[in-house]
């Protein structure tokens, strides 16, 4: 993640030229209010969204410049000896009203985390429904169930402060219901609070360590990388915070609290507060409040746990919102910007990630603001064509360059304007009214259930009416002209033609894909053996897994077919998982898919485990380089094409 010479000579170049733009832009590019009165407005509303725009690139490319070797080195995996003694923790895993079967896999992974050298691990459930399912579920797991004898009002974290109040280990791990820990979370998570606590004893003036958050990691593709066909080509959408940008903050001390596999130091969450009741976004605001009272925070960048991320773009967006709404609040409470307990860098952070959220007003502004001059003459930038390229374009280009060039290579620039266009049109007014004071109070826990439904193409319709008014634009400016005139309204052409692609892909997100699975495959290489019903026993390695079947091939033909039973062994870390089931696929090259029939509640524990335990490695670590944005438009317009036209010779053919 460290930044190379040249490419700090850029970063700062960029800014140099985007800060020469800007007062330009401030001081001979405003038009007059006599002449227009609405241009005025708009024309302010649009200067001040470039100028957040670019602030907040500037806090990110701060950030990077900061990041040195010696971060690098405080976020490898401390040594630990043999003989140290590791702290008790507990571990809650929170729950709502998810399904039994979700949380289910999370309780098994929890139990089988591996302990450090004479560690206590109490794994609690958390469950604020009071349901006798999850009980049941926790004494067969033997672990501690935690109900809520009165009713909670708090939410999230009513339900873990009322847990608190009887547990007492010096550290604390968070989990929601549905993200899963890997066997090795505790092992590559403990040791940065033992080694916190080693260097306090050499040198008081080191802060404790408050908390240590992990990726949050998803298993499955998220509706960027599914609806869009790019799940082995994009990486997650929250993976650029997750494992970049706070990371960046971590490195600062002051990494965001995501709400799910973090650990804590109980010290810290008690001198905080306990887990803020008065907010939507818990997680956020108690971060904060640990760097208030005087504590650091770290995130590290490889995941030690996944999860499931929804699909259906109904979920998504309320999710947002809530999130959107939930760090205004905290914002507010917590005082961002004025508040002396927080140290500059630290308020530079949460301003970035407070800003963040109305990157989205921002996005709608800048759609707006060519397709109002196109159409109606509304002049928002009163400059002559020549000046405004002269100023505008080296810092413009030179700024995106920049934030693409991080050696995470995680995210491009234009995927992360497809993602704010995409959330653009639900996300600015609920961010306007909270900080206003128009609360959204009710908490609702986001469906992971993945279904797609049909009225979740009326989520399009927003997008469908700013792409005719872009493409009216397009044709409308540029009709009748040739030559210079083309030339003269390139940039106009050049935004028109830039937000086009971008709601084409919304269009595209909310339209949907088809789901045909109902359980995601994980890449997974397993050695075993099948039983067929000559009981000729054949050696196999499993290709991909699921919750209830498998795909393998074999060195030779097993003249196996469709509908035959058959018994098999799966040998996985020295244990042995047994089924029975039907084999459903036939391929070439002697491959096979079958679906499990029948395993006992032992082996199914084993077989979560086997799936669970580690990233699935189907999904992209980083963002296809040779993949390009329009590469991925021709894909998705190849089949919508093909979608359409096989829907109408259906209807023809009916």
């Amino acid at each position: 993640m460290q930044l190379k010479l040249y490419k700090k000579v850029l970063s700062i170049l960029a800014v140099v030229l985007t800060i020469i733009y800007l007062i330009w832009r401030i001081f001979f590019t405003i038009p007059s209010y006599q002449h227009h009165e609405f241009a005025f407005v708009f024309a302010i509303a649009l200067l001040v969204s470039e100028i957040i725009s670019n602030f907040t690139a500037f806090i990110l490319i701060f950030l990077r410049l900061r990041f040195n070797k010696k971060h690098n080195n405080e976020l490898a995996l401390p040594e630990i000896s043999q003989y140290t003694k590791w702290p008790d923790i507990d571990v809650i895993i929170v729950t709502h009203d998810e399904e039994i079967s979700l949380l289910q896999k999370t309780v098994n992974a929890a139990a089988n985390m591996t302990p450090g050298y004479e560690q206590k691990v109490n794994i609690v459930i958390a469950d604020d429904g009071n349901r006798l399912a999850v009980e049941k579920l926790a004494m067969d797991y033997h672990v501690k169930y935690i109900d809520m004898p009165e009713k909670n009002n708090a939410a999230k974290a009513g339900n873990i402060n009322h847990a608190l109040q009887q547990l007492s280990a010096p550290l604390v791990a968070v989990f929601d219901a549905d993200m899963i820990p890997f066997k090795t979370f505790l092992l590559h998570s403990i040791p940065y609070f033992i080694k916190n606590d080693y260097e306090q004893q050499e040198d008081e003036n080191i802060k404790k360590l408050g908390f240590l958050q992990t990726p949050q990691s998803f298993y499955n593709a998220d509706i960027f990388q599914y609806n869009l066909f790019s799940e082995k080509t994009a990486t997650n959408e929250q993976d650029f915070f997750s494992r970049d940008i706070n990371v960046l903050n971590g490195s600062n001390g002051a990494a965001i609290f995501t709400g799910s596999n973090a650990v804590f130091s109980r010290d810290a969450i008690n001198d905080a507060g306990g887990f803020p009741e008065k907010t939507l976004t818990e997680d956020f605001e108690l971060g904060v409040r640990i760097n208030m009272a005087n504590y650091t925070s770290m995130a590290t960048e490889i995941p030690e746990s996944s999860g499931i991320t929804p699909m259906d773009v109904k979920s998504v967006i309320k999710q947002r919102i809530r999130w959107a709404r939930g760090v205004t609040q905290s914002a507010r409470n917590i005082h961002i910007f004025f508040n002396r307990k927080l140290p500059f860098i630290n308020r530079m952070i949460l301003t970035n990630v407070y800003l963040y959220w109305w990157s989205f007003m921002r996005r709608l502004l800048f759609i707006l603001a060519p397709i109002l001059f196109a159409i109606w003459h509304v002049q928002v930038v009163d400059a002559n064509f020549w000046v405004l390229l002269l100023f505008w374009a080296p810092g413009y280009f030179l700024l995106h360059y920049v934030m693409g060039m991080s050696n995470t290579n995680i995210r491009g620039e234009r995927w992360g304007e497809i993602q704010e266009t995409f959330f653009a049109p639900y996300l600015w007014l609920p961010v306007l009214l909270e900080t206003f004071g128009i609360k959204q109070t009710k908490f609702k826990v986001t469906d992971k259930n993945n279904g797609q439904s049909t009225r979740a193409l009326l989520y399009g319709v927003p997008y469908l009416i700013l792409w005719l008014l872009d493409v009216w634009a397009l044709i409308v400016f540029n009709y009748g002209k040739w030559g210079s005139e083309i030339m003269y309204g390139a940039v106009i052409s050049f935004w028109l033609l830039t937000h086009l692609v971008n709601l084409t892909f919304s269009l595209y997100l909310a339209w949907g894909r088809q789901i045909n699975r109902k359980f995601e495959r994980f890449a997974r290489e397993i050695h075993g053996i099948i039983i067929n019903n000559d009981q000729v026993e054949s050696v196999i390695e499993t290709i991909d897994v699921s919750d209830r079947g498998l795909s393998f091939k074999s060195p030779g033909p097993l003249l196996l077919r469709i509908g035959d039973h058959v018994m098999g062994t799966l040998y996985y870390n020295d244990e042995s998982i047994q089924f029975t089931g039907i084999i459903r696929v036939t391929y070439s090259n002697n491959k096979y898919g079958l679906s499990i029939e029948n395993m006992t509640d032992e082996n199914q524990n084993k077989f979560y485990s086997l799936i669970y335990d580690g990233q699935n490695m189907s999904l992209p670590w980083k963002q296809d380089a040779w993949m390009t944005i329009y590469d991925a438009l021709l894909i998705n317009m190849i089949y919508h094409l093909k979608n359409s036209w096989h829907r109408i010779s259906t209807k023809r053919n009916g």
